[in-house]
C-alpha cells in the first residue's frame, strides 16, 4: 500500500539543550512529509491553491518510545486515510537510525482560503479518488477531545509576531510546540523526553494577539491551555518519560 518515505538529517538547529529532537522540529518534518505526499497524490499546495483551497491541521498526536538524538537520521513514513465528512486523516511511522521509535496520527480540514471557512471533501475530491488508500493505522488512538482544565497557573505569555506566521497568515502549527516548551524549565526536562504529545488547534492566532499559557500538572500528565483573553486557542496534553 502507498507510503511516502522521506529521510531527514537531525541538525544542531533541530535539537534542544540536551541534544534531543525538539517537538517543533518533528512537527516541521511531519508537515514537510505531508506536503510531499500530497504532491505525489495530486492534492498538494500548488494543485489546490489555484482553486482557493488549502489544508490546515486540527489535531496531532505523537508517541515516542525514546528520544531522537542529534546526528541520527530520521525516517518518516506517511500516508493519508480515507476522509470523513470534512475531516482528513494522515498517519506516520517514525524511525531513527533504522529503528522504529514512534508513531503519529493527525486530523486536517480543507478550507476555502478566500472565506477562511471549512470546505467539504467534495470541494476538490470525488468518491473514487480514495480507492486504494492505505487503511493501516500507525497507532490506535481516537481520544481527540482534550477537556478544558479546571484552573491551572499562568506559566508563560507570547505575543504573536511576524516570524510566527505561515502562508495562511496565522501561527504555523509547528510554532505551538516551542510555545509549549517555554512552559517548562530546564530541570524538568533534564534526563527526560516527551513520550506522548497531543495538540488540539482550536482557533487560529493572529499578529498582535497575546497568548497566555496556563499549565496544570496531574500525576504523569501535564495539561496546557493557550488562551487569548478567555478564549481557548490551543490545547496540549503531555507525558514525560525518564531516559
Amino acid at each position: 500500500m502507498y507510503r511516502n518515505i522521506k529521510r531527514y538529517a537531525i541538525r544542531y538547529t533541530d535539537v534542544d539543550a540536551f541534544d534531543n529532537l525538539k517537538m517543533s522540529s518533528l512537527l516541521a518534518f511531519q508537515e514537510e512529509s505531508a506536503g510531499l505526499s500530497a504532491d505525489e497524490l495530486g492534492f498538494g499546495y500548488n494543485a489546490i491553491a489555484c482553486k482557493n483551497l488549502g489544508f490546515i491541521i486540527v489535531n496531532n498526536y505523537i508517541e515516542l518510545n525514546r528520544p531522537i538524538k542529534l546526528g541520527e537520521e530520521l525516517e518518516l513514513h506517511t500516508w493519508p486515510l480515507k476522509p470523513r465528512h470534512t475531516i482528513f486523516f494522515r498517519d506516520y511511522e517514525i524511525y531513527a537510525s533504522g529503528e522504529k521509535v514512534g508513531a503519529a496520527t493527525t486530523r486536517w480540514c480543507m478550507i476555502d482560503t478566500k472565506k477562511y471557512a471549512v470546505a467539504p471533501v467534495s470541494a476538490y475530491f470525488s468518491e473514487g479518488d480514495f480507492d486504494g488508500y492505505n487503511t493501516e493505522r500507525s497507532v490506535n488512538f481516537n481520544a481527540w477531545k482534550i477537556p478544558q482544565m479546571n484552573g491551572g497557573r499562568l506559566a508563560y505569555s507570547k505575543l504573536v509576531t511576524c516570524s510566527d506566521y505561515d502562508h495562511y497568515f496565522h501561527v504555523n502549527n509547528t510554532k505551538y510546540a516551542d510555545y509549549l516548551l517555554d512552559t517548562f524549565c530546564l530541570d524538568e526536562l533534564k534526563d527526560k523526553f516527551i513520550k506522548k504529545l497531543q495538540i488540539t488547534y482550536v482557533k487560529q492566532c493572529k499578529m498582535g494577539e497575546m497568548i497566555d499559557f496556563y499549565r496544570e500538572d496531574t500525576g504523569d500528565c501535564i495539561r496546557v491551555d493557550g488562551k487569548v483573553g478567555d478564549e481557548i486557542r490551543v490545547q496540549f496534553r503531555v507525558e514525560l518519560n525518564a531516559i
